[in-house]
């Protein structure tokens, strides 16, 4: 603080007069002299500490002033508007540990404390791809009307460039076995991680899941979430596979809930666990056992709001949400006012 320094405080009330030293402390420049006791000096913010000084008493609190002398008002406790040497951080002591994501207060921490240099884990690399004959994309000069844009490749590459990650594009795959299998194979060879969408199900035209099946690399099908029943896990030449469903909104969830925190682990950081609060429900709602769902959701005067329809290909719900409502697996009766636990888009790094 802009002021005067003394040492040891003034542990009686009344006024008080303290000759002054000749001279200053400013910031960026040492006082070399000494501060006898009973003496104070004029000291600016930021300013070292002079030896023979642990006390400052601001400016506006001294009462008057002489040109050798400062008058003040007692009592004045002892160490006040000093900073000690070392208050933020002890010699030897680990700043940050792995695996840690480097945020702007970690990085202004480390440069606070003489860091200049950390090691970090190179970004991690993502490959992105659709698969389906009904895509198109709107650069296309003719859309026939029984094309279907594809909003899942920029959806994903936006979410994986909000998480840090480097994405890149293996564009749109058509319905062949062989074609897919070659996607697989440019991005195993280019990528830390695979984000593929549509092909997972169970159909005729659902080659993904058949590819990973009879390769013998998948983990798991068919999850019990909703939406996002269809979504195939595995390895392609040991590179991690993602088979998220095809309808954006069932995409859009999937990643979040299964890709976020599993890339996240990837890239060398933590695996997290969405924040969640419990706010009441401005909806109703009968929900069946068996699936955990996930409805579009937004808060509005402390409660929670639904997206007025719950279908998958709705995406016009994902750019009107705030976040996601969490419902459990059990059988559940929502009426206005129950607890629901509310899951914001920041809790999945967005």
């Amino acid at each position: 603080m802009d002021g005067y320094g003394f040492a040891g405080g003034i542990h009686t009330s009344g006024l008080h007069t303290l000759p002054l030293v000749e001279g200053r402390a400013a910031a960026g420049g040492a006082f070399d002299g000494h501060v006898p006791p009973g003496y104070a000096i004029r000291i600016l913010t930021g300013a070292l500490l002079p030896k023979g000084v642990d006390t400052v008493v601001l400016e506006e609190h001294v009462t008057s002033t002489k040109s050798a002398a400062i008058t003040l008002r007692g009592p004045v406790k002892q160490g006040i508007n000093t900073r000690p040497k070392g208050e933020d951080a002890r010699e030897g002591q680990i700043l940050l540990a792995p695996p840690r994501r480097l945020n702007a207060a970690d990085i202004a921490w480390l440069v606070a404390t003489g860091v200049a240099k950390v090691p970090v884990y190179r970004r991690l690399r993502v490959a992105i791809l659709s698969t389906g004959d009904e895509l198109s994309q709107p650069s296309d000069a003719v859309v026939p009307p029984q094309m279907t844009f594809d909003a899942n490749r920029p959806m994903l590459s936006s979410l994986l460039r909000r998480w840090g990650f480097d994405a890149f594009d293996l564009g749109i795959v058509r319905d062949d076995r062989a074609a897919v299998m070659r996607a697989l194979h440019d991005g195993s060879q280019q990528a830390d991680a695979i984000l593929s969408s549509g092909g997972a199900s169970a159909g005729d035209e659902d080659h993904l899941s058949a590819v990973l099946n009879e390769a013998g690399a998948m983990e798991l099908w068919r999850i019990a979430v909703k939406p996002g029943r269809p979504m195939a896990l595995g390895h392609w030449q040991g590179v991690p596979v993602f088979g998220l469903p095809g309808n954006p909104v069932a995409a859009f969830v999937c990643a979040l809930v299964f890709a976020y925190p599993t890339l996240c682990a990837l890239a060398g950081g933590t695996f997290p666990t969405p924040l969640g609060f419990y706010v009441p429900a401005a909806f109703t709602k009968h929900k069946r056992p068996g699936r955990h769902e996930y409805l579009r959701a937004r808060l509005h005067d402390g409660a929670a709001e639904v997206f007025a329809s719950e279908g998958s290909g709705k995406v016009s719900g994902l750019s009107w949400a705030q976040g996601l409502v969490e419902l459990g697996r059990e059988a559940q009766e929502i009426t206005l006012g129950t607890p629901v636990r509310f899951l914001p888009f920041s809790s999945f790094g967005l």
